[in-house]
């Protein structure tokens, strides 16, 4: 069972002890001037101490200085009325305005039945004013608290940047009551409970009061940085160091090694923070990509990354997996962050359910997004990169490639049945297609490889912590270009794809 924290408990809990500041202020409306619903409203102010159902305000979480609104169940339910509404906006107005992020945690039971329609629709003011904080690059994270339910959790509890919920806490749509009201049966149990969101890939994470300040502090802290200067560097190279001539097969075989390092352990060696976001926040999740907001020295980005060890041929990067890269590159924008994508997959899937789920569709999308992406962009070939789910997340202002990494339309064998009628001639295919890095890098795909001396596999942690090393230099160089021009290399560069292999028709037109 999950505690009943009110409002003002989980601001004491989270925020510096003497911090926090109330910007609630009182509001009134036609609708309390007297009846029933006055009385019930005097109540609730006596009992709670508070003007409304909501408790907004600033402090210090740790030393940052966050803007923050809380529901209070315990005020009519926490339910949202028209100065309930204004409560909300006036303070995430304020937060906008003085370049705060926002801490928001609802406990409600949505609209105030009350006031009907009119309160009905403060869900467009709130979604609004919500809108144009993220808008102004500033971040919006969400506590949703037992219980968040209708107009509350369809506007202020689901817009956030990062969602983490309470432990048990009913979190739906619907109200269960409501629902056996109308239908005669009680509704499912177990589908509108945290843990199930984040199973379904709605919010990114359970975790209880005593934990929020520390992911709140995680997250600001890759967000906005410690202090710690991006400090220039010289044009990077391209090829850090004279590479042996090694086979294409050879890569492609050393790139399926077990204990070759994939993105975790990247992450676990060279990043200097992580928060690990989960799912698409519209019910879906794939395992084998891996969304997270990361820190490499002073260089933050959004990090999306294939994750070797999540995908195999019973489950294979199927078209989830693509909207969640796309949650992250919408992430990116919205919070004014380079992207980071890390390819390393045997291939997407090949099923009824990709097909119907839109993979093709995805693919494209991806494509796209990555192309026009106001961010900067860097990827990173750590590994196999097998067809469209590979392509999917390539388009990048600068592409950064392990010794033994590959891209290719199919892997070498699927290739080779399609040209042969057989696996066995993979290792020439591989050859003749040019998959390996040192051909990439010719072909004008890869801009830069790293070595692995000889294989990534042999010493994983001095490994990550060198591809580290180029992922700071390779996103202070892209954030110092200017971002206009740096979208039209971007898009110049994939036009001239191909140029050197273009012959001119010279024979005179008759």
């Amino acid at each position: 069972m999950t505690r009943a924290l009110g409002a003002r408990q989980l601001i004491d809990l989270v925020f510096d002890e003497d911090s926090f500041t109330s910007w609630d202020q009182p509001v009134r409306t036609t609708f309390a001037a007297s009846g029933a619903y006055g009385a019930e409203l005097a109540k609730a102010r006596r009992r709670t101490g508070l003007e409304e159902a909501v408790h907004t305000g600033s402090g210090t979480i740790r030393g940052h200085k966050v803007a923050v609104v809380a529901g209070e169940f315990s005020f009519l339910g926490g339910s949202i009325g028209v100065a309930t509404a204004e409560c909300l906006v006036n303070a995430i107005e304020r937060a906008t305005a003085e370049k705060l992020p926002l801490f928001a945690a609802p406990a409600s039971g949505g609209t105030r039945m009350q006031e009907g329609t009119i309160a009905f629709v403060q869900m467009v003011k709130i979604t609004a004013t919500i809108s144009e904080h993220k808008a102004a690059g500033l971040p919006y994270l969400v506590y949703l608290r037992n219980p968040t339910t209708g107009g509350a959790f369809a506007s202020w509890g689901s817009l956030g940047h990062l969602t983490v919920a309470e432990p048990g806490a009913l979190v739906g749509f619907l109200g269960p009551r409501v629902y056996e009201g109308l239908y005669g049966r009680p509704f499912p149990s177990g589908v509108q409970v945290a843990e199930n969101l984040v199973k379904c890939g709605l919010i990114d994470a359970v975790a209880e009061p005593e934990q929020i300040a520390d992911i709140v502090v995680r997250v600001l802290t890759v967000l906005r940085g410690d202090g710690a200067r991006v400090e220039p560097y010289p044009a990077p190279p391209q090829v850090s160091v004279d590479l042996p001539d090694t086979p294409a097969w050879e890569s492609v075989l050393r790139s399926r090694m077990t204990g070759r390092p994939g993105v975790r352990q990247l992450l676990r060696y060279a990043a200097t923070d992580v928060v690990s976001l989960n799912g698409t926040g519209q019910g879906e999740a794939d395992p084998g990509l891996l969304v997270a907001l990361a820190r490499f020295g002073p260089a933050r980005c959004v990090l999306l990354g294939q994750d070797r060890s999540m995908q195999n041929a019973e489950h294979a990067l199927g078209p989830e997996a693509l909207r969640e890269a796309r949650r992250g590159m919408r992430l990116a924008e919205d919070l004014n962050l380079p992207v980071l994508t890390v390819i390393d997959t045997p291939g997407a899937a090949l099923s009824v359910a990709a097909e119907q789920g839109g993979l093709a569709g995805e693919i494209a999308r991806c494509l796209s997004d990555m192309i026009m992406l106001r961010a900067p962009t860097l990827a990173l070939l750590l590994g196999q990169g097998s067809g469209g789910a590979a392509l999917a997340l390539l388009p990048a202002d600068r592409v950064v490639a392990a010794e033994h990494g590959w891209l290719a339309p199919l892997p070498p064998e699927g290739a080779s049945i399609i040209m042969h009628r057989t696996k066995r001639r993979a290792p020439e295919i591989a050859q003749a297609q040019r998959v390996r890095s040192m051909d990439l890098h010719e072909d004008g795909i890869v801009d830069r490889v790293v070595p692995e001396s000889p294989d990534a596999a042999d010493a994983p942690e001095e490994f990550c912590r060198r591809v580290g090393g180029v992922i700071r230099e390779e996103l202070a160089t892209l954030l110092r270009q200017e971002p206009a021009e740096r979208l039209r290399r971007r898009r110049r560069r994939y036009r001239q794809l191909g140029a050197s292999q273009l012959t001119m028709d010279v024979r005179a037109s008759e």
